[in-house]
């Protein structure tokens, strides 16, 4: 049987004009700023208007470690938010908004698929709103006024063997990852070696997502560290005094975005660190806002719950005072089977022993985000290929480890398909059995956080760290950044960091390659194994095939 493209799906959904959308929430057209008719940003006015009513219950969805076969945590999480609709509840959905870097490499569109997106998907994955354009020239202005500070005779007396603030660009780029800048003379300045980000892994990207208001974003910006003079004292933003330019250039990108599923529910798409080498969650903003305005918020933490789902926990809830009531935990028999040592080409066939042994990396994850004190129910994204013995066999696995596993058709028959997984997470967020904590303490030393995180999390038996940086984390520590979470940047493939071991490996260990200090965003970077902040394009990337075709739609995005 023939199944339509999601772009096909996409491009037949009956959007209702946004202002409507913006009703259901109680939000007026006075408060939205509509950016053509299927979008529009909510306005801080109506933001502050809504902060004394109750918080509704929070739904994280999050997966196993991703396989080529793919997961379906965004499918999941915009099915789960129909799915709680259809059934009568007060839901919306809270996701990331697209980095072209994946758009245009390997990765693809994040707007759902099948029967289970959001709209207008083309746009949410090409510019949007503007709001990643708005993050990389205010992170691009600090980059500018730092060369020009120095080169107008450096009053902050900036060393510049010690520039650690990185250039970005919102785009797979390996040749920019360390680069040299200002050659060329006098006139270009002094010259010093400097590197990209992509812009995802931009603190600026981080500070967004973290801040609540624009006043505590200007305070944010502010104390991002950019250099170290000769005495390595810091010199800050505000030292440059770029904080208050960077504030107007993000100030509408600070509004959360207004859009709709293909049923016309609402959903904030705000924000977007990718959770590999960032926290890997939408804003607080917009997550805030939407406990706010409805009953039941669902949102998703990026890649497994072994990066996207420990960020959560650990930074945001952390930072933003919220918890979740119940954890979906996404997982597709196809990634079962290549867990269990099925090559991509033969995952067609039905093969209930590779399902049983690829259920350990479901298993560890399920014992990992139980740790934080909240229930977990574990949703299998169905493919039209899965057997009923192979579905079959995860449940069983996941009942042999204390959850239910719900089969999930939402990608197949939109909110049809996920009713039984709305009703169970209405069942497990309203049963009180939340109990949720951090799974290490604020005052906890730095490298005993990142130890906690990779013996509790990853099992791993040590973490690889050489004198200089347990030297600079010391260091940190005594300039009273003790009490910040870390934010591991590792590979999202594997519980170790060598992407090519699956399953639930134990006996392994965590080096650590470099650690950065966000002060601003309020978390410590700490770089393991061979990730990279600034990923490079496939052999044969997504760009190639995109096009515009003779009616000047767009093909090969999806």
């Amino acid at each position: 049987m023939a199944y339509k493209s999601d772009i096909e799906i996409a491009r037949e959904a009956r959007k209702l004009p946004i202002l409507e959308i913006g009703a259901k929430l109680g939000i007026g057209s006075e408060d939205l700023l509509p950016y053509g008719h299927d979008k529009a940003k909510v306005s801080q006015g109506f933001i502050d208007s809504v902060q004394d009513r109750a918080d509704g219950k929070l739904i994280l969805v999050t997966a196993i470690n991703p396989t080529p076969a793919g997961e379906g945590k965004t499918t999941t999480t915009v099915g789960l938010g129909d799915g709680l609709n259809r059934i009568g509840k007060n839901a919306m959905i809270c996701i990331r908004e697209a980095s072209l870097g994946p758009n245009f490499g390997m990765k693809g569109g994040a707007a759902g698929g099948g029967y289970a997106q959001i709209v207008p998907m083309e746009e949410m994955n090409l510019h949007f709103t503007g709001d990643f354009h708005a993050i990389t020239s205010a992170h691009s202005l600090l980059s500018a006024m730092i060369d020009n500070h120095i080169y107008w005779g450096n009053e902050a007396d900036i060393d510049t063997r010690r520039v650690v603030w990185r250039r970005v660009v919102d785009m797979n780029d390996r040749a920019l990852r360390q680069i040299t800048c200002s050659l060329g003379g006098v006139s270009n300045g002094f010259p010093r070696e400097a590197g990209f980000d992509i812009t995802v892994a931009s603190e600026v990207m981080a500070i967004l997502c973290l801040a609540k208001d624009l006043k505590d974003l200007e305070k944010r910006l502010g104390d991002i560290i950019v250099a170290y003079r000769r005495d390595k004292s810091p010199v800050y933003c505000r030292d440059i005094k770029a904080e208050g330019a960077m504030t107007v250039l993000l100030k509408d990108a600070m509004q959360p975005n207004l859009v709709q599923t293909l049923e016309n529910n609402p959903a904030f798409v705000h924000g977007g660190p990718f959770a590999n080498i960032a926290h890997g969650c939408n804003s607080v903003i917009a997550t805030k806002t939407a406990l706010k305005v409805a009953d039941y918020v669902v949102t998703e933490a990026g890649f497994g719950a072994d990066l996207g789902a420990e960020k959560f926990m650990n930074i945001k809830c952390r930072k933003a005072g919220i918890a979740p009531s119940a954890v979906v935990l996404v997982a597709t028999v196809r990634a079962m089977k290549m867990n269990g040592g099925v090559a991509k080409a033969d995952l067609g066939a039905e093969n209930v022993a590779a399902v049983n042994k690829g259920c350990a990396n479901l298993g560890r994850h399920i014992e990992n985000v139980k740790s934080f004190g909240v229930p977990v129910v574990v949703a299998i994204n169905h493919f039209v290929t899965d057997t009923e013995a192979e579905v079959q066999a995860v449940r069983d696995y996941c009942a042999n480890h204390g959850v239910e596993a719900v089969l999930s058709r939402h990608w197949e028959l939109g909110s049809e398909g996920s009713e039984a997984l709305a009703r169970k997470v209405v069942e497990l967020a309203d049963s009180g059995k939340a109990n949720f904590a951090p799974i290490y303490p604020d005052d906890m030393g730095l490298f005993e956080k990142i130890e906690t995180i990779a013996k509790r999390i990853y099992r791993a038996d040590e973490v690889l760290a050489d004198q200089k940086i347990r030297n600079q984390l010391k260091e940190w520590e005594e300039a009273g950044y003790r009490n910040l979470p870390v934010c591991m940047a590792k590979t999202q493939y594997s519980f170790t960091t060598d992407p090519n071991r699956r399953g639930a490996p134990t006996g392994h260990s965590v080096p650590v390659r470099e650690v950065r200090l966000s002060a601003g965003a309020g978390f410590i970077v700490v770089v393991c194994g061979e990730i990279m902040t600034m990923p490079g394009l496939p052999r044969k990337p997504a760009a190639e095939t995109i096009r515009l075709n003779d009616a000047g739609q767009i093909e090969g995005l999806f």
